[in-house]
């Protein structure tokens, strides 16, 4: 099953470093039969992109928990895994992995581009607020996902890394 592992780029330095990522609670997202059910039309391809924009979104709360010096970047980590129960109660694309994923599983690494920082620093200040129905909070947030992440292979990781 593909996953979708929300993350920050603090956690991919400490990922290359360990040889494997830990997903924060063990917590990801994917094309579930719930996500599925909640849509009256769509293919696998944009279902999966809508696991994939979940998982941005929740990187937009990872980098609001973080110093204010780290990277303003989303990061989403796509993962091929065996093993991920879904969590329908939480939301329907949500899925719990087991524990940490080897490296070998990463099938992508989603970044955004250095031209989304202003936006996503501004949307990880009001993504809480966004959630309870804040319009401006919401247009934030809106000007942060109008920016489409940049695709990396697993094998450019850590020369992401270095350049940033």
């Amino acid at each position: 099953m593909r996953v979708y592992l929300p993350a920050t780029i603090d956690m991919l330095k400490k990922a290359t470093a360990d040889g494997r990522f830990t997903p924060v609670s063990g917590t990801g997202f994917a094309l579930t039969p719930a996500l599925r059910e909640s849509y009256t039309s769509g293919s696998t391809e944009e279902l999966e992109y809508v696991a994939l924009t979940d998982a941005a979104r929740a990187s937009l709360r990872l980098l609001g928990a973080e110093d204010e010096g780290a990277l303003p970047r989303r990061v989403v980590v796509s993962v091929d895994v065996d093993e991920a129960t879904p969590r329908p109660d939480l939301d329907p694309a949500v899925v719990r992995l087991p524990g940490a994923v080897e490296l070998d599983a990463i099938a992508a690494v989603h970044v955004d581009t250095e031209e989304a920082e202003d936006a996503v620093r501004a949307a990880a200040a009001v993504i809480d607020a966004a959630d309870l129905g804040d319009e401006d909070a919401e247009f934030a947030l809106g000007d942060a996902e109008d920016h489409e992440l940049a695709w990396y292979a697993p094998q450019e990781l850590p020369f992401l890394l270095e350049l940033l």
